[in-house]
């Protein structure tokens, strides 16, 4: 329904402010019966969720739901395990709400939904809260306190807000199996996983290699690729632009790098082979070899004002500078390079050198970048590699012990001192920095365990190609351009509380890799293999002998990538293949996953990596990728900035359901969320509290009246238009939000949730309300009833997986307090199904033209500044002529117009203007803008409108010259015969006659004294049912008009007398449409 007519809170209005006329005279002398619990209309709904809460927790609903589906179709759901040692933040409001609302719609459908938590429970973060309590600092304090000690103290803190969660998940309706979750660090989880990885490595895929990785110095492990993308900030640091010696020449090689701790290993230069370079006389007095591109911009801040900053003295192109030497810029890399035997110290060539930065020319050190190491090979270059694991400078340079970063200033400024620095320009860029501890990370050339992602490169992009992503881009672009360029997965870990690495190896060379606990009994011959606690330090216990030397093999010290663990969790979680491999293979791929877009780099890829690596296939059908949550500003939520929102506060404030509808309407789900109160608010009363109002209507009514309706059927062909079109509208309602759920379209379902609802209060019961009102029990207040419980029962069930609280408490209100044979809770029910034969397409369009004309007509008032209570006489509407005359008479009714005449001509009312939309035809005609001007503001308005209209252009004659315009290059303005006031839109145009005749002016004045006792009766707290006595005095008009209408001004406002007299009880003044009144009400006897 259009938002100008939404009045949100017509019902609670209806509700407090008490009864019409004919209201009164059925219900004055009736006892109010119970026949559904009274509903409060306060908003408050968080008391009421904790109720509802319990009632699930108490008669095991969910146990039920799952179990009453158990022969339905499987539509499996994934949990993406949360780390039960880290607190929930609001972004797990909404992952929760999400991965909750679906599988309660799929449920509802009919599906077995297996939605089974989990906890992912290894990892460096475990072992950081665990070195945090302790007062360790890193590996060797752990390993002096005792690897087995530590690693219990691990497996007791992954469950520290364990606790928190669960109560977190239930106070935000989350449904999933807690009783029984996955656990990552459960024995038969890690065996799945030793089997995935024995799999892998007989493919040929999990390799040891000498590579250079992202490594962390404080946690003493390398990070893999998607754990290096969560970690970037951008940094300010000083780069260095330094002088190598030619050899045998009085000149410089003139070479960059961002990372000035690197120089002391550097062993050779590089250059692009295909680019142009000189050597230079600079103004500095140096001779210098650098890229021609880049000399401005590195030596023109040189220049004199009788000087240029440089002369170029030759030219080369890159490969002439192959193998050119020049002297190690640190002692201590020549030494090692000798001790090597290997040559080291001249220019190589390679296409990853750029012209966009630098000199065009940078320094190789081998252990310290993907590409330097490369052309390391390439050229035979030695390796040299002047840090520690701890990330220090080693005893071979000048800076032993300094950390790598600090280590930089004191490189630049020796550097500076021997001459041999040109610049260190501060630049400002992205740098990784661990995700887990904050340290800034290295490149650096470690032994690690691989696995070959690159080999299933065409595979992992052709399974990813049947995932449905949602959005599409994602799935397309940043997760597809992801795999693309997928490097291979680097493993392994140097740590202590993780799957530990099934590998077994001999000093001869000879490895095993372990899939099971019987395979590693079988190799070992020791029994303990087959009851082993599958962690460090017991599982490094266990050895065997070599099949190849006899010596005793040992398990490599290593753990594995915790991520691993979490994409394991299809087959892992049953203990596949050991186990439940019918289970597996019934749950496999998933139908359904969600989280953040963070998880594009984690979760989503190590699931469809290792589907991909065992089974080929994608794990998973369809998946809605979350955007983050940020303040109301659109910044990022964080506790240092102080604008972190604390999920339990905003849940305990707002309610679950409250926040759910606000993830659900706000925007589309992989956009940011801007989450903030006032925002909630709006969605909750502009949804929920039109719903909750609607449903306490009824209530209200219902009791009223004693109203029970299963003892009523709701009979079709007896009902009225407005119960036709109420019932069109819900049975669309359901074919529309159904088809949306189905197709993950959640906004788009949610907001047509919320129209309905707008229409079901503001107009349908808005229009309907006398026929709740009338006597005794006819069938007109019978259709009304049962039109409106069966929506109000309907839209509930509609809604339930996205508000599951406040829908179950209106479905235990009004169905299972009158119907014991009901379902049990509304999360028991079948989703609705729509009626075809309800759906009537143009009873549907012809409400719709009413709505558009109403809306329209209420324009025309707010521009006149007539309020809706003041009756106008007459109004013009063109462009609806075949509107039938019921809803004609709505429309009069709606606007408070006497008489409404459809016409296609409403000329003598209105006119156009036109100007010249000078952004377009200025460009277009230029000199002849005036005249176009001029010949505008003498057009007949109407005639020219008809021609636009009709022909699409607008011709002139301009100075001899036809010009021809279009709509797109006119201003246009409808102009307005005094003492009408006009609207157009939607092919429509409505006129109000706003000529108001003493007669209208009284009726308003009526209308509006009758507004303002009820409004004094809401006030005053009186109940529906209670009667008063009005006393008044005022302006002579006033009084006037008091004892003309006393009879239908009583009758309006249940008074029983309507007195000019001192004014009593609860009094009031008033300006009245200009007249001063001052009224009292009082409530009268029982």
């Amino acid at each position: 329904m259009p938002e100008a007519l939404a009045r949100t809170g017509i019902c609670e209005e209806t509700i407090r402010c008490g009864l019409t006329d004919e209201a009164a005279a059925s219900n004055q002398t009736q006892e109010v019966n119970i026949v559904y619990r009274k509903v409060d209309t306060n908003l408050n709904f968080v008391d009421r969720e904790k109720e509802v809460e319990k009632f699930w927790k108490d008669n095991k609903i969910f146990e039920k739901s799952m179990d009453s589906r158990k022969e339905g179709e499987t539509y499996t759901f994934y949990d993406g395990p949360p780390t039960a040692n880290g607190k929930p933040h609001i972004g797990h409001v909404l992952t929760r709400v999400i991965k909750d609302m679906i599988p309660r719609y799929r449920t509802m459908k009919g599906y077995m939904v297996p939605r089974k938590a989990g906890w992912d429970t290894h990892g460096l973060p475990v072992e950081l809260e665990v070195e945090k309590k302790l007062g360790l600092d890193g590996k060797e304090q752990i390993e002096e306190y005792g690897m087995e000690p530590f690693i219990q103290q691990c497996k007791e803190s992954v469950w520290k807000y364990k606790g928190m969660w669960e109560d977190f998940s239930s106070t935000v309706g989350f449904w999933a199996d807690m009783e029984h979750p996955y656990v990552t660090y459960d024995n038969n989880f890690i065996e799945s996983e030793w089997w995935a990885l024995k799999e892998i490595w007989e493919k040929g895929l999990l390799y040891k290699g000498f590579k250079i990785v992202p490594y962390c110095p404080r946690c003493g492990t390398p990070l893999s690729a998607q754990e290096v993308s969560q970690g970037y900030k951008t940094v300010k640091e000083r780069s260095a632009i330094v002088r190598f010696k030619v050899v045998g020449e009085d000149a410089y090689f003139l070479a960059w790098t961002t990372t000035p701790w690197t120089l002391p290993s550097n062993v050779a230069l590089c250059v692009n082979p295909d680019e142009i370079y000189c050597k230079v006389k600079a103004a500095d007095g140096y001779t210098y070899y650098m890229a021609e591109a880049l000399l401005d911009k590195v030596l023109g801040k040189l220049a004199k004002d009788d000087e240029p900053a440089y002369e170029i003295l030759e030219k080369y192109k890159g490969t002439d500078l192959e193998r050119k030497e020049y002297e190690p810029l640190f002692a201590c890399a020549g030494e090692a390079a000798a001790k090597q035997r290997k040559k080291a110290h001249f220019v190589t060539c390679d296409n990853y050198v750029t012209m966009s930065d630098g000199t065009g020319i940078v320094h190789i050190a081998p252990a310290f970048g993907e590409d330097d190491s490369r052309v390391g090979r390439e050229y035979d270059l030695p390796f040299v590699q002047f840090v520690d694991g701890q990330g220090n400078m080693t005893k071979e340079t000048p800076y032993a012990g300094v950390f790598v970063k600090k280590a930089d200033p004191m490189v630049l400024t020796d550097l500076d001192k021997e001459g041999k620095l040109f610049d260190a320009p501060k630049f400002e860029h992205d740098y990784p920095h661990c995700w887990r501890c904050d340290t800034p990370l290295i490149y650096y050339a470690r032994e690690s365990w691989f696995i070959k992602m690159t080999a299933v490169k065409d595979d992992l992009i052709r399974n990813n190609n049947t995932i449905n992503w949602i959005p599409e881009s994602i799935g397309k672009g940043r997760f597809g351009d992801w795999l693309e360029n997928v490097q291979d997965w680097g493993i392994s870990r140097n740590r202590y509380w993780g799957t530990p690495l099934n590998i077994w190896q001999c000093e001869c060379g000879h490895m095993e890799s372990v899939g099971s606990r019987q395979d590693l009994y079988e190799k070992s011959g020791d029994e303990r293999a087959k009851t082993i606690e599958l962690h460090r330090p017991y599982i490094d216990d266990i050895t065997m002998k070599c099949p190849d030397c006899g010596k005793t093999m040992h398990r490599v010290p290593e753990v594995i990538d915790c991520w691993f663990d979490s994409g394991a969790m299809p087959f892992a979680q049953h203990h596949y293949p050991f186990e439940n491999k019918d289970l597996f293979e019934q749950q496999f791929p998933a139908d359904f996953i969600s989280e953040a877009v963070d998880q594009t780099r984690g979760w989503f890829y190590s699931l469809l990596a290792e589907s991909t690596l065992l089974f080929n296939k994608a794990p998973y059908k369809n998946v809605i990728v979350l955007g983050h949550v940020q303040d109301e500003n659109g910044q990022k939520m964080s506790k240092s900035k102080g604008n972190a929102v604390d999920p339990f506060d905003a849940l305990n404030k707002y309610g679950a359901d409250a926040i759910r509808w606000y993830f659900y309407v706000n925007s589309a789900p992989w956009l940011p969320n801007r989450f903030h109160g006032k925002a909630v608010m709006e969605g909750q009363r502009k949804f929920m509290g039109t719903l909750w109002n609607t449903y306490a209507f009824f209530v209200l009514y219902a009791n009223i009246d004693d109203f029970d309706a299963t003892k009523y059927a709701l009979e079709y062909d007896k009902l009225s238009v407005m119960d036709k079109w109420l019932l069109s509208k819900l049975n669309t309602l359901i074919k529309t939000v159904d088809n949306h759920l189905a197709n993950y379209q959640i906004p788009e379902a949610a907001r047509a949730l919320q129209d309905f609802v707008d229409d079901m209060s503001n107009w349908y019961v808005r229009r309907s309300r006398e026929r709740f009102w009338a006597k005794g029990m006819e069938q007109d207040k019978i259709n009304a009833y049962m039109t409106l419980y069966t929506a109000l029962v309907t839209v509930s069930k509609v809604a339930a997986p996205m508000i599951p609280f406040m829908t179950e408490e209106i479905y235990q209100n009004l169905v299972r307090s009158v119907d014991e044979t009901a379902p049990e809770s509304i999360h028991l029910c079948d989703y609705p199904v729509a009626n075809e034969a309800y759906i009537d397409k143009t009873l549907e369009e012809n409400m719709d033209e009413v709505l558009k004309i109403v809306v329209m007509g209420r324009a025309c008032r707010n521009t006149a500044n007539i309020k809706n209570r003041q009756p106008i006489g007459k109004m013009f509407v063109k462009g609806a002529s075949d509107l039938p005359e019921f809803y004609q008479d709505i429309v009069t009714d709606e606007l408070n117009v006497k008489e409404i005449e459809l016409t296609d001509d409403v000329r003598a009312f209105t006119s156009y203007t036109f100007k010249p939309q000078l952004k377009t035809v200025g460009p277009k005609y230029g000199k002849l803008l005036g005249g176009i001007k001029n010949e505008l503001s003498n057009l007949n308005g109407n005639a020219a409108m008809d021609e636009l209209n009709a022909t699409g252009v607008l011709k002139l004659q301009v100075n001899g010259q036809e010009i021809e315009l279009t709509k797109e290059d006119l201003l246009i303005d409808m102009a307005q015969m005094e003492g009408y006031v006009s609207e157009s839109d939607y092919g429509i145009t409505v006129v109000l006659d706003t000529n108001l005749t003493e007669e209208l002016l009284t009726e308003g004045f009526v209308r509006e004294i009758i507004s303002k006792i009820q409004t004094m009766r809401k006030e005053a707290g009186f109940e529906v049912m209670d009667k008063i006595k009005v006393t008044y005095d005022g302006s002579e008009k006033a009084e006037k008009v008091f004892a003309e209408y006393a009879e239908q001004i009583g009758q309006e406002t249940l008074a029983v007398a309507v007195e000019k007299a001192e004014p009593a009880g609860y009094v009031k003044d008033w300006k009245i449409n200009g007249e001063a009144v001052n009224m009292g009400v009082e409530k009268q006897g029982e």
